[in-house]
């Protein structure tokens, strides 16, 4: 069995490679868009929580919110999402 760290690795790399998301396009957005982002997924794995719930808290067009029925993958999810605002921050001090 795979460690939080690990699903969390596993995740931003599914990101980077699958979805697109590579530090040119995370460079498009501040830190603050990744952090509600990871809020909507955190929160998205909350026990009762709707697809609503989450979504208040989602920066970006609706279609793109996408919480499982997991909560260990919508946690995932956060944290692959706070690593993108850790790594955006560090971009905009080495600028």
């Amino acid at each position: 069995m795979k460690t939080g760290i690990e699903l969390l690795m596993d995740e931003r790399n599914r990101q980077i490679t699958e979805e697109g998301y590579t530090h040119e396009h995370d460079s498009q957005h501040d830190s603050q868009e990744f952090i509600n982002a990871a809020i909507a997924y955190a929160v998205a794995s909350l026990k009762g929580a709707s697809h609503s719930s989450g979504l208040k808290w989602w920066p970006w067009e609706e279609t793109g919110f996408k919480p499982s029925m997991d909560e260990r993958r919508n946690l995932a999810k956060a944290g692959a999402l706070i690593a993108a605002a850790i790594d955006r921050l560090q971009t905009d001090i080495e600028e």
